[in-house]
């Protein structure tokens, strides 16, 4: 077995580098080789805690918001509708359990060329995710988010 100390130093860390690691036996008795490679993106992924949707979000006029991506590890795809002045769904392609009690959304307006009160996110059901923008007087509002920052974490 080779000395850790022999190794070099990487510099460089992606997500599809492997660590070297010892998996659990289920059994408890680590009767076969419990040494195993782990990709880093698992790791990280395994001591997270939570599975998260992250996008930017813009919306204007009457249309429905638009989301920029920027990672997705629920393994659902996400649709936005705008269901009145202010309101918009955000609407999970699987069951995620919004309802558990395990979820927490993230969201601001971003840079919006109008200040308004801040943006409220509400459960709606297992799958869908409410939220509401709303003017400096109360009054539910369009062109409110202009790139936010939007945020669904789900807990296990």
């Amino acid at each position: 077995m080779a000395r850790i100390i022999a190794y070099p130093n990487a510099t460089n860390v992606s997500p599809d580098d492997c660590l070297i690691g010892t998996q659990k036996d289920s059994s408890g008795s680590y009767s076969s080789n419990p040494t195993k490679n782990f990709s880093v993106s698992s790791v990280v992924s395994a001591g997270r805690g939570y599975t998260c949707y992250t996008a930017l979000i813009s919306q204007s006029g009457v249309n429905n918001p638009t989301a920029t991506e920027i990672q997705n590890k629920t393994g659902s795809t996400f649709t936005w509708l705008r269901t009145g002045p202010g309101t918009y769904t955000v609407t999970s392609s699987v069951n995620l359990n919004f309802t558990g009690g395990k979820t927490i959304v993230f969201l601001n307006y971003g840079n919006p060329s109008s200040d308004g009160l801040a943006p409220k996110w509400s459960i709606t059901s297992d799958t869908i995710i409410t939220i509401t923008t709303q003017d400096e007087t109360g009054v539910l509002d369009d062109d409110l988010l202009a790139s936010g920052a939007f945020e669904i974490r789900i807990y296990s």
